[in-house]
């Protein structure tokens, strides 16, 4: 079956850095777009950002624009969140998902979805 495994999440203080990495098994990897969403307690899941099936473009909600990449590795089946000059407010659950139609903004696109990796930012 599909899995998708996020790691790479932790605590770290406001203004540090982290890369979240998501392992792709059981789907042809290539052929999905990957995007990252988040959810923050007592909010609704949101998209972060989605890099194409062969890592050609991607796309980030304008909060993350300049702070955040994201990259893939298609050999390893794996796709990664660089997060740099972290704030409190990026605190959330992060999770990766797999969208076999296109580079979707929105989760109802997306056909799988990782467990999620905790993300907290002290001030």
């Amino acid at each position: 079956q599909v899995q998708l495994v996020e790691s790479g999440g932790g605590l770290v203080q406001a203004g540090g850095s982290l890369r979240l990495s998501c392992a792709a098994s059981g789907l042809i990897f290539s052929w999905y777009a990957m995007g990252w969403f988040r959810q923050a307690p007592g909010k609704e899941r949101e998209f972060v950002g989605v890099i194409s099936r062969r890592g050609s473009r991607t796309d980030y909600t304008d909060s993350v624009k300049g702070r955040f990449t994201i990259s893939r590795d298609n050999a390893k089946n794996t796709v990664y969140l660089q997060m740099n000059n972290l704030k409190y407010e990026d605190t959330a659950v992060y999770y990766c998902a797999a969208d076999g139609g296109g580079s979707s903004r929105h989760d109802r696109d997306y056909d799988f979805w990782g467990q999620g990796t905790q993300v907290t930012v002290s001030s």
